[in-house]
């Protein structure tokens, strides 16, 4: 299969492409769901476009959690087809999707209680691990374990003696959310899909009551375009009503933002070989090892404020830390986190009790001729949601179209992959990078590393790591901008690297270095370096005083005194 490179070219050509002849499918917004499905509907032979109005994952996205797992707590719900579906989904990506990017994370669940919860929560995790073998997709995973008190402080050393009895551990799976988009969005691309992004809708294309496409803005070079399609769907998560607004239709059920943020802090602030999963009065408490670094999160309030920038407030920080440092020796203060991020979780909420049940379940429906709504639904179940966003997609197309089969379609990257791995030592030792370094790059890449070596070969300076930020390579800044579609020096700080969550200056010690690095491959000039620059210390200096404010709605008001970027 050859590898789709989203370079400038490509992102115009693609443009240009979905205007010129009427689409199968058009798909609208490139997080995790909207890109699932242009994978599916090229995957079926289908003629399909990508439109997004900000960067890939640049929403919900790239904001989450980082974990691909079950729903572990979704039992206790009585909620077992959602849980049998994600664990399969789980070991699917664990196995055969993508192992390059989805990786094994264990979790310590402390016990308080003494003889009744070790055999209800025991219980619970059996269950769990019994679910995920019976999907046929589980037996990449170690099954849980029971720990005596010593043995689970000997694990985790950063608990206080008196915050357990002892311990139950089990495995659920990480991945680098805004990564595993881009590569998505690639190997949608790869299967023919046309993909742009900084793409934006700003209105649908009518046939009487019929949607027959729409109109979309080049946001950097400010054309518009009529992209027709026989179908479009909106897959815009929490901006679904908004979409939906373009065209007068908001359907039966419509979209909540739930927002949930997190804390980054540095590796050796907490003493632990596993992460956490502790119980709150709302929901659950996770402790995510990630690199170099925890994440602490999440919180769950609503919001109703600027979507495309949720900010933290300081209340929001000050539950995060309150909550952890109840069960933490060494308590965690302002000073340990280097990072904070807010994401908006899509909640579907029905105009009755029946469909506002549906809470984290997706939905897809067909509001209008020519136009599917996919709402809801979790990130590791994207590629169940769309499936059935192409289902519904394909009863309005008037020909016999191929069943899903992205069961079967590993992501760009996942093709070599264990084989390269298994050769990590000899790769370091023809390249001259430490045997670390390539690590780093497999599993960011898999078997698309070498095409950054490819730049290391060329330009032997690329090899180097970025002077402020050397868990990255300067390869990967060029290769961002050549490759993975990143049009601002913002897309490569927080979503193709994550600069700006695990370094304690946000990236702003970075941005120059970065930009100039993105100069050649994107024709800036010194002025628009310079904007670039500027347009990304003032969003850090915003994010930093919404920080400091003590509620949404303040939050809210600091964070948006820092617009966003646009081209000179």
């Amino acid at each position: 299969m050859k590898t789709a490179i989203l370079g400038p070219a490509q992102r115009a050509e693609a443009l240009a492409r979905m205007a010129e002849r009427e689409l199968d499918v058009l798909v609208v917004g490139s997080g995790v769901v909207g890109a699932g499905t242009a994978l599916d509907a090229a995957t079926r032979g289908l003629c399909t476009g990508l439109v997004e109005a900000r960067d890939w994952a640049s929403g919900t996205s790239s904001r989450s959690s980082k974990l691909i797992h079950g729903g572990l707590r979704y039992l206790e719900m009585l909620d077992f087809a959602l849980v049998r579906e994600a664990l399969k989904e789980r070991g699917l990506l664990l196995q055969r999707l993508a192992p390059h990017l989805v990786k094994p994370v264990p979790f310590l669940y402390p016990l308080q209680h003494k003889g009744w919860e070790r055999w209800y929560a025991g219980s619970g995790v059996a269950l769990y691990d019994g679910m995920s073998v019976s999907s046929g997709h589980g037996r990449g995973l170690p099954v849980h374990r029971h720990l005596s008190h010593k043995r689970a402080l000997q694990v985790a050393p950063c608990l206080k003696k008196d915050a357990l009895v002892g311990a139950l551990q089990y495995y659920d799976a990480q991945m680098d959310d805004a990564r595993y988009v881009a590569t998505l969005v690639r190997t949608a691309a790869a299967y023919g899909a046309q993909v742009a992004n900084r793409a934006r809708v700003v209105g649908f294309l009518r046939e009487g009551e019929r949607v027959v496409g729409a109109r979309v803005e080049d946001v950097e070079g400010g054309t518009e375009y009529e992209i027709r399609a026989q179908q479009v769907v909106n897959a815009t998560g929490v901006w679904t009503d908004d979409t939906q607004a373009l065209i007068g239709e908001r359907g039966q059920f419509h979209v909540r933002a739930s927002k949930g943020i997190h804390l980054v802090v540095p590796k050796d602030r907490i003493h632990s070989t596993t992460g956490l999963i502790l119980r709150t009065e709302k929901s659950v408490l996770f402790v995510i090892p990630w690199g170099r670094h925890w994440i602490v999160g999440t919180t769950d309030t609503d919001w109703d404020l600027d979507k495309a920038h949720p900010a933290a407030s300081s209340a929001d920080i000050d539950y995060l830390l309150g909550h952890v440092n109840e069960v933490l020796a060494t308590p965690l203060t302002r000073d340990d986190v280097e990072g904070v991020y807010a994401g908006l979780r899509p909640l579907l909420a029905g105009e009755s009790d029946a469909t506002s049940k549906l809470s984290r379940e997706h939905t897809v429906a067909h509001p209008v001729p020519g136009l599917v709504v996919v709402a809801g639904g979790k990130y590791t179940t994207y590629r169940v949601m769309a499936k059935d966003a192409v289902d519904e997609a394909v009863h309005g197309l008037d020909r016999r179209v191929a069943e899903c089969v992205t069961e079967d379609v590993p992501l760009v990257g996942a093709e070599g992959y264990k084989a390269l791995w298994n050769a990590r030592a000899r790769i370091a030792a023809r390249t001259g990078l430490h045997v670390a370094r390539i690590e780093h790059l497999l599993n960011r890449y898999g078997s698309l590393a070498e095409e950054l070596l490819e730049l290391v070969v060329a330009d032997p300076s690329l090899g180097e790591p970025l002077a402020a930020a050397d868990d990255y390579l300067r390869a990967e800044a060029v290769y961002a901008c050549t490759h993975e579609g990143a049009r601002h020096l913002d897309d490569v700080l927080t979503r193709r690297t994550r600069i700006s969550i695990e370094t304690f200056d946000r990236g702003t010690r970075s941005a120059r270095e970065v930009a100039e690095l993105m100069a050649p491959a994107l024709g800036w000039d010194d002025a628009q370096i310079e904007k670039e620059i500027t347009h990304y210390q003032k969003r850090v200096e915003a994010e930093r005083e919404s920080q400091r404010q003590p509620d949404d709605l303040t939050a809210d008001a600091a964070r948006l005194g820092a617009p966003d970027i646009v081209p000179l």
